[in-house]
């Protein structure tokens, strides 16, 4: 036998590192597959066995249980790649070529492409690839299949497990569960109709009976309307000449107009004086009423009113005394125009201002919605009482409300009053609307809370208990007043708002006011005050005298 000597040429020594190398390679291959068969043994005893494996999952099974562990024949024996004999790319005989060498049932990438498409020379040998390669995410193949179908679980419900609780015997004190809530609900539904009863009950249906119903389609009726002519600003430092000419208060188209004009030029400029007395149609029983001068002296403010306007009552015509008032009234569009729909005693039963009371059913401002205590878009009522001028009590009676998304002077509005002995309120277009209400529950003059004595020292006098009627002043007859005012001095206008330009104390204000025309008078884009109807109700319950 030839026997190579390893002096010479090394081949001995080669050979006996192949045999070294293949016992380290068969002991190591051995360990690893160890490790893969009880890393495959401990799954199979976590995964619940169902019995509904599928074929390929259990022959897998059966043939990892049989399987023995590999001869080292079976194992591919390396060679060197200039050997010829020993192709290294081919596996060893006894194992099938298209299959894993180990023998479990998993089938390489290599394989797969191997049985495809022939030998691949460029395929790594199942012998190269490393055993912790078949558990990887990449080497584990069809494997996959079989672990997503662990986690599959029937929903399906078993017969006999459908709850029935409408079948059960309940317990007889369970039905108050129902019945308790059922008592409740028709209990509050019985106190919310009481409720509603008596609400029902306590509106009082007054009697009305016309007193006034007037369309002015025949003109302004002279028995019924009176034009007041005067020069004196009624008490407030008005700046406007109350006329009785068709300049100033007309009807057209059926359509009551009061509108609001310049003075003539030369009344201003030149000196003048203007006397109602003289001429006999001063409507006022006060001197300063009828008569007005302009002074041009130097130094001298004085000027007739600077301005005209007009101002109609019901005083002969149309009195109440408890009862409705409704007029259909579109407010003027201008600065510094006041239009008021309001009412005064026939007969001041009580005293002077504001002894007698006041009722304003609705006042506005012709400037625009940007105006600081607010434009046309503004409406606000009233009652003034009080024991003398300087204890009015008006801002305990007063409120007002704002046009809805539009302004008093873009449309007609109805401007509304409802008054009785136990209350007294005033509405715009509907009864529900309702700017103020005043409820007679008190005597005023308790309500008003008055000093003891007025700003001199003078003792305030109770003008209104001994009546016995807690809505006294406000239990006499009173007639309607239409009219439209320019300017004034009382605070109606706000001193420093909105670019005014007078001063209410200001001996000086109507010549102040005039001469800043080229300002105001061009926003004066309709200075009129249009009234479609009026409408006037007496309350005929009977009881109107008590």
């Amino acid at each position: 036998m030839w026997t190579p000597r390893p002096a010479k040429n090394g081949l001995g020594k080669f050979i006996k590192c192949d045999k070294t190398l293949e016992s380290r390679l068969e002991a190591k291959l051995h360990k690893e597959r160890s490790l893969v068969s009880s890393a495959r043994s401990a799954m199979d005893q976590e995964r619940p066995y169902n019995g509904n494996y599928s074929s390929r999952t259990g022959s897998r099974a059966n043939h990892r249980t049989s399987e023995t562990p590999t001869s080292p024949n079976d194992i591919m024996t390396p060679h060197r790649a200039s050997t010829p004999e020993s192709p290294y790319l081919t596996a060893t005989p006894g194992a099938a070529s298209s299959s894993n060498p180990f023998g479990d049932g998993i089938e390489s990438r290599a394989s797969h492409r191997s049985s495809a498409g022939g030998h691949n020379p460029f395929g790594t040998p199942a012998m190269s690839r490393p055993a912790s390669s078949y558990e990887s995410g990449s080497g584990i193949g069809n494997r996959f299949e079989e672990r997503a179908q662990r986690y599959f679980h029937s929903r399906r419900v078993r017969k006999g497990e459908v709850e029935k609780p409408w079948l059960e015997k309940r317990h007889p004190k369970e039905k108050w569960v129902t019945i308790l809530p059922i008592i409740g609900i028709l209990v509050g539904l019985g106190i919310s109709g009481v409720l509603v009863w008596d609400g029902i009950r306590s509106v009082v249906k007054h009697n009305y009976c016309m007193v006034l119903d007037e369309n002015f389609s025949g003109g302004l009726r002279d028995d019924v309307w009176t034009k007041e002519v005067t020069v004196g600003g009624f008490g407030n430092g008005e700046f406007q000449e109350t006329t009785g000419t068709d300049e100033n208060v007309f009807v057209e188209d059926g359509v009551l107009k009061i509108k609001a004009t310049l003075q003539d030029e030369t009344k201003i400029q030149q000196d003048t004086v203007i006397d109602l007395i003289k001429d006999g149609t001063c409507t006022s029983t006060l001197v300063q009423d009828c008569i007005a001068a302009t002074n041009t002296t130097v130094g001298n403010a004085t000027i007739v009113p600077p301005t005209r306007s007009a101002r109609i009552h019901t005083k002969k015509g149309a009195t109440i005394k408890y009862g409705r008032v409704e007029v259909s009234a579109r407010m003027p569009e201008g600065d510094w125009l006041w239009p008021a729909i309001w009412m005064m005693p026939v007969d001041d039963v009580y005293g002077p201002w504001p002894r007698s009371g006041e009722i304003d059913i609705a006042e506005s401002r012709g400037n625009d919605w940007r105006y600081a205590q607010g434009g046309n878009n503004i409406a606000s009522s009233a009652l003034h009482w009080g024991p003398n001028a300087a204890n009015n009590a008006w801002w305990r009676t007063n409120n007002k409300r704002q046009a809805l998304k539009s302004t008093y002077s873009s449309d007609f509005n109805t401007f509304g009053l409802e008054w009785s002995q136990n209350y007294l309120f005033t509405y715009i277009n509907s009864r529900l609307l309702q700017v103020m209400y005043v409820n007679f529950d008190q005597p005023l003059y308790k309500r008003g809370n008055f000093p003891e004595a007025g700003a001199n020292g003078t003792r305030l006098q109770d003008p209104w208990t001994q009546t016995g009627r807690s809505q006294t002043p406000f239990d006499q007859r009173f007639f309607l007043i239409l009219n439209l005012a320019v300017g004034g001095t009382n605070g109606w206008f706000e001193d420093g708002k909105s670019g005014k330009p007078w001063l209410n104390g200001s001996p000086n204000a109507k010549k102040d006011f005039w001469e800043a025309r080229d300002k105001w008078f061009p926003t004066w884009k309709r200075p009129q005050m249009e009234i479609r109807s009026v409408k006037m109700w007496q309350q005929c319950n009977g009881n109107e005298e008590l």
